[in-house]
């Protein structure tokens, strides 16, 4: 048997959500009739141009893609109000920039800071390196970041603090004085994941000219509706991203990514739209299930809100299965750490299915 390395088998297999397919086949729910609330997806789809532009992309399917990706830097430089050269373009989405970001300052023993309920990947990512993940607190009954406890837990070990903003699974937002606190107390590099930013209309970029110890996650999957080819980019001081670029993976971002990503920035119009709707959705989840005695949700600044269903007579993943069998898909929160079994988590969808959603929810609690 060839020998792993130990920290392997520390770590278990990745279980994805499950499928249309697989519940479809489980409930007798045609595949058509399930709706999608549980991987905060741009339910409206690509920008009207990306279809062609991928198409486009097909005679040059033999070629090996642009490594330097100059001129996309260049369109996603303007988008985000930065230099070209503040920009770094990934093709597994956020996922490889902290892959990279790992590679690029981990030493073995390294101490990384993470303020749970919060994005899981951080910590899976950075473990398989032998950083040690150091917690600090996010406060899920006021929604906001604990910043003393991320003060209180930087020491000379610390390389990484990963602050969420908006926050997944909660949905709330960081202020920028606070970050701006966390990043003058340390030499370490401060992440802000702006993976969401665009429905909290809301970011953090004006730091990058200020402080060399930040560096900014976003992504294509959310608000442009690119989930499916897996694209990311990150905004940070050159030096730093000359380094990481050093060990990045040179032809990550494939043909049809790079071309779907300029046809939408393209398409401003799109951008803007898919924002508005998908705001406007928020608010319409937030408010009907705020309606419902026995359930607490949470104010959100994302896609997505967290819902507390304690009071619902259901753990949480009962109350998933209850709603899997009317073919409709939410997140489990059970898994996040930092939240007990009672949390559920929903992301918007297009406003008929989210009045279904809505329907199913009361009759199932007994609002």
């Amino acid at each position: 048997m060839v020998k792993t390395r130990a920290i392997i088998d520390e770590f278990d297999t990745y279980v994805p959500g499950k499928s249309k397919k697989e519940i479809s086949e489980k409930y007798g729910v045609p595949e058509n009739e399930i709706l999608k609330l549980g991987s905060n997806e741009n339910p409206w789809g690509p920008a009207p141009g990306v279809k062609e532009a991928i198409l486009n992309a097909i005679p040059e399917m033999n070629r090996y893609p642009e490594s330097n990706h100059e001129y996309l830097k260049e369109k996603i430089a303007e988008y985000a109000g930065v230099n070209k050269n503040q920009v770094i373009v990934t093709g597994d989405g956020a996922d490889e920039l902290l892959d990279i970001l790992a590679k690029t300052l981990i030493d073995p023993g390294d101490e990384f800071i993470v303020h749970p309920p919060t994005y899981m990947y951080y910590s899976f990512t950075f473990k398989q390196y032998n950083a040690k993940a150091v917690y600090a607190k996010w406060n899920v009954k006021e929604n906001k970041l604990d910043v003393q406890s991320v003060l209180d837990n930087i020491t000379d070990k610390t390389k990484v603090i990963f602050l969420c903003t908006p926050n997944n699974p909660t949905g709330g937002l960081i202020p920028q004085e606070d970050i701006i606190k966390i990043i003058e107390s340390t030499d370490a590099l401060v992440v802000i994941d702006e993976a969401y930013w665009e429905f909290s209309e809301v970011n953090n970029v004006n730091l990058l000219d200020k402080y060399d110890n930040v560096f900014i996650i976003r992504t294509f999957s959310k608000v442009m509706g690119l989930a499916g080819l897996r694209i990311g980019y990150g905004l940070s001081n050159p030096e730093l991203l000359e380094k990481i670029s050093r060990i990045k993976p040179v032809f990550s971002l494939t043909v049809p990514s790079q071309k779907a990503v300029l046809a939408t920035l393209a398409d401003k119009e799109f951008i803007k739209e898919s924002t508005k709707k998908s705001i406007a959705e928020r608010e319409y989840l937030y408010e009907s299930v705020n309606a419902i005695d026995n359930l607490h949700i949470y104010k959100s600044k994302s896609n997505y809100l967290l819902i507390d269903v304690r009071n619902s007579g259901f753990t949480a993943k009962e109350l998933t299965s209850k709603l899997m069998e009317k073919g409709i898909i939410v997140r489990d929160c059970t898994s996040f750490y930092g939240l007990d079994e009672y949390y559920i988590r929903i992301s918007v969808e297009t406003h008929p299915k989210n009045e279904k959603f809505i329907k199913i929810l009361k009759e199932i609690v007994g609002n």
